[in-house]
């Protein structure tokens, strides 16, 4: 079976799903380590890009296809030159998992290689080929190539990314040692052998002359899985044993040199800046951007042309891998991986020690568990132990030094006063976002994004168009407002807000309350059509704040959307609501009488205190993506895996959001109850 040919031009993004998409027609197998095939990740991903795959025997034309080059492969291999058919070695990406695939872990990207294998020297691969042959000129390409780089970095992505950048890292300066599973095939194919693993050692010692060397090893034998070819016999006063999750980006940007036989790791070293000492074959060596040490290097017919790290990736990265997005279930860009990856990792590294959550509603503890509980169970007991503490902000004293909890910015389908879950919750270990008394996590974050690389500007551009077109905003609750009856005029959005609500108890200025609120905004814009609009707990009877706004207002909008009405009026006037923040990603003027997380940094008219400490002049861009992409954390409510906020955003705009429960229903009725009877006995 022959692959499609050249497919026509599509979005950016889709080279890797173009290049492997197959007619759907069978693809017969020899069944080799049955605990691959037997994963649904592996056959979806195959079936997705067009591989039916069949139990049966081979017939001229078919593919049998094999993993990578394990014992069985070499059965399926013969099979195949048997019945005349073609050979499919598939394997695992340079991006896999979590936790490799020992421990369990579903694969987020493969390679189906219709040549060779990429960890296989003997003969070309498809990588190979690629690399030789493609143009990888095009500026867009290697654009999204530098993006990727720059962002495996900034995320500590690897192979395996359950890795901690916060970890011990040995003294700065020392030559990195990389070792590897014992016996792999991508060591055996790469030409080398345990002699080869000591000659790298003795070199790296004796070509660094009183330099410490650290050995890094295999995060299959930090697990005990598989053996290393580096022990304990192999530490001196010189030469230590790392074999801590530690990144190994933060690994490579302390090494001075780096020495590897056929590891990925060698591969990471480049796009760190590296040229590693290779003393294997791997798929990077012997385009230039490695010195080579291995005698028996591919000549110029195969390898002789020179990459830049950006080609290399493009090629290895964008163009040759099958990417899986975990949670839309669809073949995707590279770019749509490293994301899900990245907030897996992030969940992980924040959730692994475990959570003590306290002032955490009965009602809320089920969505703490899928948010925080899932790496380790959470508890909700004052009694210490050895867990991080996190705290529902509002309900912590402000000298508290425990990591503070809140609602995101995305919500949810309905009101967190209703006791819908959420679907994004944000952490804060300095203060939080709407408490201008002390510097948050989010000021500090939204400062950093005061410069944007291109790649993160194009993905909060881009998301930022995709909330204006779904009118997305925290809740997405509410009715569609007609105005044709409104007199002509300069429209003026008043959004009334929680009275008691602690982003007005330590965020507002001198204008505290909704009638005020209104006041000033009257006054100060005595021709505008204004339009009030109260709070969507206050209407509900859950929260206080309800006001008479006739003679202020010239409509008072009930139950409807916000981001509706954000489409058909021509500014905003607010204390310290979140309808500001999502009235400037519709491009409208906000004038702000408080402090709100997004005032202050020249994005808004600040009639209110100014905080000293926002100083940093970001663009929307930069607020956008420090506000809503690196601050809290999302959780997909169909796939129920950690996810990033586009993955929230498609959920809101099909309403494929968490429901409420009946006992949550029952609850929500009670509160109402409760609130209402409290005004009435006031």
């Amino acid at each position: 079976m022959t692959r499609r040919g050249a497919a026509p031009p599509g979005p950016p993004g889709q080279e890797s799903e173009e290049r492997h998409r197959v007619p759907s027609v069978s693809c017969r197998y020899y069944v080799g380590p049955v605990g691959v095939w037997m994963q649904p990740r592996v056959r979806r991903i195959l079936r997705l890009a067009g591989y039916r795959l069949r139990i049966g025997p081979a017939r001229p034309g078919d593919l049998v296809a094999v993993w990578g080059h394990a014992e069985a492969a070499r059965r399926g291999a013969a099979l195949a030159k048997r019945r005349g058919a073609a050979l499919l070695r598939i394997e695992d990406a340079f991006l896999r998992s979590l936790e490799p695939g020992r421990a369990g872990a579903p694969p987020m990207a493969l390679t189906v290689d219709h040549r060779g294998c990429h960890f296989d020297a003997t003969l070309p691969s498809d990588l190979e080929h690629l690399l030789k042959s493609e143009p990888l000129n095009d500026p867009a390409l290697l654009a999204r190539a530098e993006g990727v780089m720059a962002r495996l970095r900034e995320a500590h992505l690897t192979k395996y990314a359950a890795v901690d950048p916060d970890l011990a890292l040995p003294t700065p300066g020392f030559v990195l040692v990389i070792d590897q599973v014992r016996g792999d095939a991508s060591v055996r194919l790469g030409r080398a052998d345990a002699a080869t693993f000591a000659q790298m050692l003795a070199r790296a010692q004796a070509e660094n002359p009183g330099v410490p060397v650290v050995i890094k090893t295999h995060p299959e034998t930090r697990a005990g899985f598989r053996a290393g070819y580096f022990g304990a016999s192999d530490a001196t006063d010189r030469v230590t044993l790392l074999d801590s999750a530690i990144s190994p980006w933060r690994l490579l940007e302390a090494a001075s040199a780096v020495y590897t036989v056929s590891s990925q790791l060698g591969f990471e070293a480049i796009l760190a800046g590296h040229r590693p000492r290779v003393f294997g074959i791997p798929f990077y060596a012997g385009w230039g951007l490695s010195e080579d040490r291995h005698p028996d290097m591919p000549g110029p017919d195969r390898r002789g042309r020179r990459l830049t790290p950006a080609q290399l990736v493009a090629g290895a990265m964008l163009l040759y891998p099958l990417w899986y997005d975990p949670c839309r279930d669809r073949l995707c860009a590279a770019e749509d991986t490293i994301e899900a990856l990245a907030a897996q990792a992030r969940s992980w590294r924040e959730d692994r020690q475990g959570w003590r959550g306290l002032n955490i509603r009965l009602w809320k503890r089920q969505a703490f568990q899928r948010f925080f509980g899932t790496v380790v169970p959470m508890r909700f007991t004052p009694a210490p132990d050895r867990r991080r503490v996190m705290s529902w902000a509002a309900r912590t004293p402000q000298a508290d030094t425990v990591v503070r909890v809140e609602d995101g910015f995305l919500r949810s389908r309905g009101l967190g006063a209703a006791l819908v879950p959420p679907l994004s919750l944000v952490l804060d270990d300095l203060g939080i976002y709407y408490d201008p008394a002390r510097e948050s996590r989010l000021e500090r974050l939204i400062a950093t994004r005061s410069t944007l690389r291109a790649d993160q500007r194009a993905r909060a551009e881009a998301l930022i168009a995709r909330l204006r077109a779904a009118g997305l905003s925290k809740y997405n609750t509410g009715q569609v407002p007609d105005l044709s009856h409104l007199r002509a005029g300069r429209r003026l959005l008043v959004p009334g807000q929680v009275e008691d609500d602690a982003s007005v108890r330590l965020g507002a200025g001198a204008v505290r309350t909704n009638l005020a609120l209104l006041q000033a905004a009257r006054a100060a814009h005595p021709d505008a059509v204004i339009l009030y609009k109260p709070h969507p707990d206050v209407e509900a009877g859950l929260r206080p704040g309800a006001i008479d706004a006739g003679g202020l207002a010239d409509a008072v909008l009930r139950d409807v959307d916000p981001g509706a009405v954000l489409g058909q009026v021509d500014a905003v006037c607010t204390m310290t609501s979140l309808i500001g923040f999502e009235a400037l990603l519709r491009g409208l003027p906000v004038q702000v009488l408080g402090q709100p997380f997004y005032a202050g940094w020249g994005l808004t008219d600040d009639l209110g205190p100014q905080v000293d400490r926002r100083r940093a002049r970001p663009d929307l861009a930069g607020l956008v993506h420090a506000t809503l992409i690196d601050y809290p954390r999302y959780r997909d409510p169909v796939s129920e895996l950690p996810c990033p906020v586009e993955v929230v955003v498609d959920r809101l705009a099909e309403g494929r959001a968490l429901p409420r429960g009946p006992a949550l229903r029952l609850l929500a009725r009670a509160q109402g109850l409760a609130a209402s009877h409290a005004r009435i006995w006031r």
